[in-house]
C-alpha cells in the first residue's frame, strides 16, 4: 500500500532541506521524482546525489512559484515533457523575522507569496491534469504554525495558517476528482531555515522544554507521514493537516 513505484513526484523547494529529504524519501519509496528549485545548479546536484543513492529517475525544473504566469508556465512545462505528477508536494517556503510594527509590507507580500499564493499557482494547473486522468495526490506543507503564534512573524503565521485552511478547500473541490488532499505541519526541525532558532542556547533550551519530545525534529521524521499521503494507504484520507511535532500543538 505505501509502494509508489511508477509514480512521478514533483517536490517544490527541494534543493535543500525539508524539500529535500522528502523527495529522497519519495524516491526510496519507488517514486520518479522531480527537483525543482531557485537555482538550477543545486536542484541539479540535489537530483544527482539523489539518483545516486536511490537508483531513482529524477529531473530537475527552475521556476519562480511566486508569479503565477511563470508558475503555470513552469508546470506546463514540465507535464508536457515529463508527464502529469502524480504525486505534488508544495514545500517552498520562506521566513522573514521583525516584530509586527516593524514588519515591512514588502516582506509581508513576499512571505505570502512564497508560502501561500504559490500553492495556488502551482497547484491549479496540475490538479486540472490530475482531474482529467481522475487520480492525484497532493500535500501542502504548512506548520505548527498553522495552530499556534509566536512573536516575530505574525505573516509567517498568516501563511501557513492560510495553507490549512486552504488544504481543507481544495480537498472540497478536488476529492470527487479522485484528487487527495492533505497537509503536513512540522514543528521545529534542525533547518537551514531555522539556523537563528537552534544556533540560540536560550530558544534551544526553550524549545526543549516547550515539546514533549524534549528535541528537535529530524528532517527524515516527515518522511513516513509524507509516503502515506502520497500513497494509496491514504485513498480516504482528505483535508487533514497532519502535525509532525513531537507533541508541542498537543500541549500548553
Amino acid at each position: 500500500m505505501f509502494d509508489l513505484t511508477g509514480r512521478l513526484a514533483l517536490v517544490t523547494g527541494s534543493a535543500r532541506g525539508l524539500g529535500f529529504a522528502l523527495a529522497t524519501g519519495l524516491a526510496e519509496a519507488g517514486a520518479e521524482v522531480v527537483l525543482h528549485g531557485r537555482h538550477r545548479a543545486a536542484a541539479e546536484a540535489a537530483a544527482h546525489w539523489i539518483a545516486a543513492a536511490t537508483g531513482a529517475s529524477t529531473h530537475v525544473v527552475c521556476f519562480d512559484v511566486t508569479d503565477a504566469d511563470v508558475a503555470r508556465a513552469g508546470t506546463a512545462a514540465l507535464m508536457d515533457e515529463v508527464g502529469v505528477p502524480d504525486i505534488l508536494i508544495n514545500n517552498a517556503g520562506m521566513q522573514h523575522r521583525a516584530p509586527f510594527n516593524d514588519f515591512p509590507a514588502e516582506r509581508w507580500d513576499q512571505v505570502i507569496a512564497t508560502n501561500l499564493s504559490s500553492v495556488f499557482y502551482v497547484s491549479q494547473p496540475i490538479t486540472a491534469r490530475m482531474a482529467t486522468r481522475g487520480s492525484g495526490k497532493v500535500i501542502n506543507i504548512a506548520s505548527a504554525m498553522s495552530a499556534l503564534a509566536r512573536r516575530t512573524i505574525a505573516p509567517y503565521t498568516a501563511s501557513k495558517g492560510g495553507v490549512g485552511m486552504l488544504t481543507k478547500g481544495m480537498a472540497a473541490d478536488l476529492t470527487e476528482l479522485g484528487i487527495q488532499v492533505n497537509a503536513i505541519s512540522p514543528g521545529y526541525f534542525a533547518t537551514e531555515m531555522n539556523e537563528a532558532l537552534w544556533s540560540d542556547p536560550e530558544f534551544d533550551s526553550w524549545l526543549k522544554e516547550r515539546t514533549p519530545a524534549r528535541r528537535w525534529g529530524d528532517v527524515r521524521e516527515l518522511v513516513g507521514t509524507a509516503v502515506y499521503l502520497a500513497s494509496d494507504a491514504s485513498s480516504f484520507v482528505a483535508g487533514q493537516n497532519i502535525h509532525v511535532d513531537g507533541g508541542l500543538t498537543s500541549v500548553v
